[in-house]
C-alpha cells in the first residue's frame, strides 16, 4: 500500500477539526497526503451521524470507489457513522479495513501499523467509556487564520433526538495547562484567533481542578498575539452568569454566543429530555442581553419534533421575536438510531415538518432584515478571510461572528487573517456590506 492517503470530512466544525488532527498523525506516521482519492494509498471518510443525508452520503461515496478496491487501495470510516454502525460497515462494504470512532483516535498509530502489517479488519470502537481525550501537537491546521482547540469531548446529556452520546464517548475534558499550551503553540505559529470547541463546551470542567470554563476563556483571552477567541456550542443547563461577566471583561473575547434553544415549548423541551424550561432558557437571554457590550446571538432549532402541536410551534415561533436572534440554524426532525425518540410515535408529517421549517426560516428572515440594519454606518473590526475578485470585494467576519463584504481603495487587497475597520454601507438580512475605512 502506497502511504499516500485521501480524507473527506462530513459534518460539524468538531469533525473539521478531528480531521486536522487525524491528518497530523498519519503525516507524523510518515504519510503524504494528496488531494485526489484517485492518488491515494489510503482513503479515509470522517463521518458524522447527526442527520440522515450526512449517513447516506458516506455510503454512496463508499459504493462509488469501491471499484478502487482492485487498485489495491485502503478505505477507512472513522467518525460518528463508524461508531454508530460499528462491524456492520465491514458487512456492507466489505472492502473496508478501519472502523474508528473519535473516541479511539488516539489509537491511530496502532491502527496504522496494523494495516501495514496486512490486517482486513481493524475496528476502534471500544472506547467510550474512556477518561483520556485526543490531544497531539501533530495537528494540521487547514485554516490560515483561525486556530481550533477542542477543550471537552463527547456528551452526558442524553437529550432523546440526539446520537452524539453513543458516538462520542462521556464528556472528558482535557486539563487547562494543555489548553494552554496549546493556545500559545497557535499564538507562536501566527495565528491571531482561537475557537474553543465542545459539544457542550461550556460543561467544560478541568480534570485538575484549576480552571472554571469562563477562568479558562479568561486565560485563553490573554495569550499574548491573540485578538479573537470564539466558543462554540454551548448548552442553556451549563451557561451561567459569570461567562457574561467574563465576556465583558477581556476585549479578545468575541461578542457572540451560539445557545442553542431547539424548541420554544416548555412541553417539546421536556419531552426531548433538555432538562429546562423556556424561562429558563430566556433568563440567560437576558444575562447577555444586560451586558456592558452588545452580544451577538444565534441558536439552533428543531420543528417537527414528535408530538409537536401546532401550539407548540407557535411558541418557537414567537421566541424568535423576544430573543431577536442574529441567526438561525433550523432542521426538522430526523429519528437517528438508538436515540430514546426513536420509540415516539412521530405523529408530524413530513409536509407539516418541511411547512413548519419553512415559516420558521421566513419568519427569522424579517427579523434579520430589521435587525442588521441596526449595523448601517457603524465602523465595525473585521477579519479578512477571502476575496471575491468578480465581485471586487474582500470576504470578512466581525467579531460578532457575521459576514461583512467590502471593498477597498488600496491597490493590494489585504491578506487572510489581517483585520481592517469597515464602515457599513449596506445590510441584508444574512450579511453587511462596507468600505474599508
Amino acid at each position: 500500500m502506497s502511504k499516500t492517503f485521501y480524507i473527506e470530512t462530513f459534518g460539524c466544525q468538531m469533525n473539521a477539526h478531528d480531521s486536522e488532527k487525524v491528518i497530523g498523525t498519519l503525516e507524523h506516521e510518515g504519510y503524504a497526503q494528496v488531494q485526489d482519492e484517485a492518488d491515494a494509498g489510503l482513503i479515509l471518510y470522517n463521518t458524522c451521524s447527526i442527520r440522515d443525508k450526512a449517513e447516506q452520503k458516506v455510503f454512496h461515496r463508499l459504493n462509488e470507489y469501491k471499484r478502487m478496491q482492485g487498485e489495491g487501495k485502503k478505505f477507512a470510516v472513522i467518525g460518528c457513522v463508524a461508531q454508530q454502525e460499528g462491524e456492520k460497515i465491514f458487512e456492507k462494504a466489505p472492502y473496508v479495513s478501519i472502523v474508528s470512532g473519535s473516541a479511539s483516535y488516539r489509537n491511530l498509530p496502532d491502527m496504522l501499523a496494523r494495516l501495514e502489517a496486512g490486517e482486513t479488519r481493524i475496528t476502534g470502537l471500544d472506547d467510550r467509556q474512556t477518561n483520556e481525550t485526543f490531544e497531539t501537537e501533530f495537528t494540521s491546521r487547514t485554516n490560515p487564520h483561525r486556530g481550533y482547540i477542542t477543550i471537552i469531548e463527547g456528551c452526558d446529556k442524553f437529550c432523546a433526538y440526539c446520537v452524539v452520546p453513543y458516538t462520542r464517548g462521556k464528556e472528558r475534558s482535557r486539563t487547562a495547562d494543555s489548553v494552554l499550551a496549546e493556545a500559545r503553540r497557535i499564538a507562536d505559529s501566527g495565528y491571531t484567533e482561537i475557537q474553543l470547541l465542545g459539544q457542550n463546551v461550556n460543561s467544560y470542567a478541568d480534570p485538575s481542578g484549576k480552571k472554571s470554563f469562563a477562568e479558562l476563556l479568561e486565560a485563553v483571552g490573554t495569550v499574548p498575539g491573540i485578538r479573537r477567541v470564539r466558543f462554540t456550542t454551548s448548552h442553556p443547563r451549563h451557561f451561567t452568569k459569570d461567562i457574561v461577566e467574563v465576556l465583558d471583561a477581556v476585549p479578545t473575547l468575541c461578542d457572540h454566543v451560539h445557545l442553542p434553544v431547539q424548541s420554544g415549548s416548555t412541553d417539546v423541551l421536556k419531552a426531548m429530555a433538555r432538562e429546562y424550561t423556556r424561562d429558563w432558557y430566556l433568563e440567560r437571554i437576558a444575562w447577555i442581553k444586560a451586558a456592558k457590550r452588545e452580544i451577538s446571538i444565534t441558536s439552533d432549532i428543531i420543528v417537527g419534533f414528535p408530538g409537536e402541536t401546532e401550539e407548540d410551534f407557535e411558541q418557537t415561533a414567537t421566541l424568535l421575536g423576544e430573543v431577536g436572534y442574529d441567526a438561525i440554524y433550523a432542521f426538522k426532525y430526523s429519528p437517528r438510531p438508538n436515540t430514546p425518540a426513536i420509540t415516539m410515535a412521530d405523529s408530524i408529517s413530513e409536509e407539516l415538518k418541511v411547512d413548519r421549517l419553512k415559516r420558521l426560516n421566513d419568519i427569522q428572515r424579517d427579523l434579520q432584515r430589521i435587525s442588521y440594519n441596526r449595523h448601517l454606518g457603524q465602523t465595525m473590526e473585521v477579519m479578512v478571510e477571502g476575496h471575491n475578485r468578480q465581485r471586487g470585494q474582500v470576504i470578512g467576519r466581525s467579531s460578532q461572528n457575521k459576514t461583512v463584504n467590502f471593498t477597498t481603495t488600496q491597490p493590494i487587497l489585504p491578506a487572510p487573517g489581517s483585520y481592517v475597520n469597515v464602515r457599513i454601507t449596506q445590510t441584508f438580512p444574512n450579511s453587511l456590506v462596507g468600505e474599508a475605512a
